[in-house]
């Protein structure tokens, strides 16, 4: 993983295909690396096989499968590692 990549937490493939063309065309060349619920994020985060360089920024849906986005922004802020990291909040929601 580079030093310098992007978590990217989507359930919808169309709205993570919409982001990663967004990424792309505004010349944005860090790595993105996509999980797809919850779950798979706090694991790639805090997980067993979790990376030893912490992405630079997160962008985080909120209605997600598994755990939802509110529960896993929780759970970075309330981690001193991760606590500080940039997250952006995605949602296609009309609520």
């Amino acid at each position: 993983m580079s030093e310098r990549s992007i978590l990217l937490v989507e359930d919808n493939p169309m709205d993570e295909a919409l982001t990663l063309r967004a990424l792309k065309r505004n010349n944005i060349l860090n790595t993105v690396n996509v999980v797809r619920d919850g779950a798979e994020a706090l694991d790639f985060l805090f997980g067993a096989g979790a990376p030893d360089t912490l992405p630079q920024l997160i962008l985080l849906d909120l209605k997600l499968p598994k755990v939802d986005g509110l529960e896993v922004l929780r759970r970075i802020r309330s981690e001193e590692r991760t606590q500080i990291l940039p997250v952006v909040i995605l949602t296609t929601s009309t609520e």
